[in-house]
């Protein structure tokens, strides 16, 4: 590895000492966060072209150059084991600056085990190497259970994790036996080369080979129905439908029957599409589509390139063949790395004319649908959220709404008082910075005063933050508390704001504060600000947002109320009582309005209480007496 960071690092002299060799680098900002991860043959001349000016490398690289604070590099032996490390770094560490395979998708493939005695059929996302066969990937983990799920039917094959020949008549047959969907080897009742013919039958069925199976299916349906056997026509009957609707699903694509991989791209200003089509033995069994991010600087032929490097990396399964629209810069290289994945040779093959090039050709009209299909999208999604909030900017008068806190206090009678802060940037939600407080100050139902101590707590945490990290890069690029929102939003009317603006003064912050009003049945009417409620369209996405953001805000607070009641971290001020249990607590909260009655009341209005003795209602009218004493 390259020379570890102490103290000052001087870039020039660092780029003076850097060996001639292959190897990846690693770029890092200030505070140590990874930039970039790149590969090189010559690590002298690849990090020095980054620091040279006027060489075309694109604005965004321009910008990661000018937060460099500082580099390291590891030598490797070959150009190839720098293509895997550099993988496998860029995996770990998602660094910001390079273009990233946005994908969470793990592969479902059909494992048959052919290492054990008596095959299974089972459902795998891993494929490892043993003796069983795999048959995928696929793309859709219901079809290959269904799959599954009628193969084990066809064949009658076990479906149990027993160990066999060793646990051969241990123990009793289990329910498939005796519906007839096993012969149950775990009895014995089958050998083992009949058992095999039967997986073997199997095999061919995954290979694609339906007419056999097809015909040996109307073959005893007709014997059955033939012997009146109903039942058992009508079962075959059933498999014949399901085998047919699989057969017709598989569309030939190749007559060579390989496996091999479709790829193609279709990319917009910041971020890519690539739609890959899955081909095995000569049979599209699937497609799927992937994004690049960070792709405004790269070509399309490098953006393809990072594209089977980051996907191959992490997927079991290498096809002999990758059909692409363009050559890429390191076509040998990649071949290379694919092929010792494999364990043998892969190509990489750019179609011009035929069958193949048609079938690239559908691979690209798809990526450009799924584009234009997330662009529309993300034009309405837009209209939701940065529309949303142009339209409460217009209403209230204000410029440039970029982050919006909503506050809310929940309590139940008895219970203690939480508050809830949630936050939307550019009207979406930043979950990351929500926040739940337990309320400090106040014992009662007293929401202007829980309110006061929840914001009051809320700035002068993020002042405090602010003047600790004074002198360094805040919180627009990591995220913190000391950000200040631009609107304020409060949970209630004139109120609420009120307490909020006398906050602020106290404080010395300028933030534009604004209730968000419900009506008499609970459900955002308005807003309220300065001094005035505003007249807002209901169906507008400005107000839509706001009733969102209100029911949000209320939504925190009451999950985080219910979540400590159901741990016990919070208890009612009856608990303390003795004498006073759960159902007479419940007896009291039900009878009495609040927990202000309860604390005024006289001992004949509690001993009213259905279920409050006489000596009961004596003890809690004592103990709020002594409570007031205090």
């Amino acid at each position: 590895m390259g020379r570890r960071w102490a103290g000052v690092f001087n870039i020039e002299e660092e780029l003076k000492k850097l060996p001639g060799k292959p190897g990846v680098y690693i770029m890092r900002d200030e505070r140590d966060e990874i930039l970039y991860v790149g590969k090189a043959v010559n690590l002298h001349n690849r990090v020095r072209s980054y620091f040279r000016e006027n060489i075309g490398r694109g604005p965004m690289i321009d910008k990661m150059v000018t937060r460099i604070a500082r580099f390291e590099y590891i030598v490797t032996d070959s150009e190839l084991e720098a293509l895997v490390l550099e993988n496998n770094l860029i995996k770990e560490n998602r660094p910001r600056y390079n273009t990233l395979l946005k994908d969470d998708k793990t592969y479902p493939y059909i494992k048959v085990t052919l290492g054990e005695d008596y095959p299974r059929i089972l459902f795998s996302r891993q494929m490892k190497k043993d003796r069983s066969k795999y048959f995928g990937p696929y793309t859709s983990a219901a079809a290959v259970k269904d799959t599954i799920e009628l193969l084990n039917k066809l064949y009658r094959l076990r479906t149990c994790s027993r160990i066999l020949p060793r646990d051969i008549g241990l123990e009793r047959p289990c329910l498939n036996y005796h519906i007839g969907q096993c012969k149950a080897p775990c009895q014995g009742y089958v050998d083992r080369e009949q058992y095999r013919q039967q997986v073997a039958g199997a095999l061919e069925f995954l290979n694609g080979n339906y007419n056999m199976i097809l015909k040996e299916l109307e073959g005893r349906m007709r014997e059955a129905a033939q012997n009146l056997e109903f039942e058992e026509a009508a079962r075959l009957r059933d498999l014949h439908g399901s085998v047919r609707q699989v057969a017709q699903k598989q569309k030939i694509t190749d007559s060579d029957g390989e496996d091999k991989d479709v790829i193609a791209l279709c990319r917009d200003e910041g971020e890519a599409v690539v739609q890959i089509f899955f081909v095995r033995d000569g049979k599209l069994i699937g497609r799927e589509h992937y994004y690049m991010t960070h792709v405004s600087d790269s070509s399309d032929a490098q953006i393809l390139e990072d594209f089977v490097k980051q996907f191959y990396a992490g997927t079991p399964f290498v096809p002999r063949e990758l059909m692409l629209p363009w050559e890429t810069p390191e076509r040998e290289l990649l071949e290379k790395w694919l092929s010792s994945r494999r364990g043998s040779r892969v190509y990489i093959r750019v179609p011009k004319i035929g069958a193949k090039e048609k079938l690239v050709e559908l691979a690209a009209q798809n990526a450009r649908l799924v584009l234009s299909q997330d662009k529309e999208k993300l034009r309405r999604e837009e209209g939701r959220t940065i529309g949303a909030v142009k339209e409460i900017e217009a209403l209230l008068g204000l410029k440039r709404i970029v982050r919006m806190e909503a506050f809310d206090i929940s309590n139940i009678n008895g219970f203690e008082n939480v508050g809830s802060m949630v936050v939307y940037e550019k009207g979406r939600p930043k979950r990351s910075d929500y926040r739940k407080f337990r309320i400090r100050s106040v014992a009662g139902p007293d929401d202007y005063a829980c309110m006061r101590e929840v914001l009051t707590r809320r700035f002068v945490h993020g002042m405090e933050e602010s003047r600790q990290l004074a002198g360094k890069e805040l919180e627009q690029e990591y995220g913190s508390f000391t950000r200040f929102p631009d609107l304020l939003l409060m949970d209630g009317g004139r109120g609420q704001v009120n307490i909020a603006l006398e906050v602020l003064k106290e404080l010395g912050i300028s933030i534009p504060v604004c209730g968000m009003v419900k009506d008499d049945s609970h459900r955002t009417r308005g807003l309220y600000y300065h001094n005035v409620e505003l007249p807002i369209d209901t169906h507008s996405e400005g107000f839509k947002l706001i009733t969102r953001i209100q029911d949000e805000a209320h939504r925190f607070a009451i999950e985080y109320h219910r979540s400590l009641r159901g741990k016990g971290q919070v208890k009612s001020l009856l608990d303390e009582i003795p004498g006073v249990g759960p159902e007479r607590r419940k007896a009291l909260m039900r009878h009495f309005k609040s927990m202000e009655e309860i604390r005024s009341a006289g001992v004949e209005e509690l001993a009213g209480v259905p279920g409050i003795p006489r000596h009961v209602a004596e003890g809690i009218y004592r103990y709020f007496q002594l409570k007031k004493e205090e």
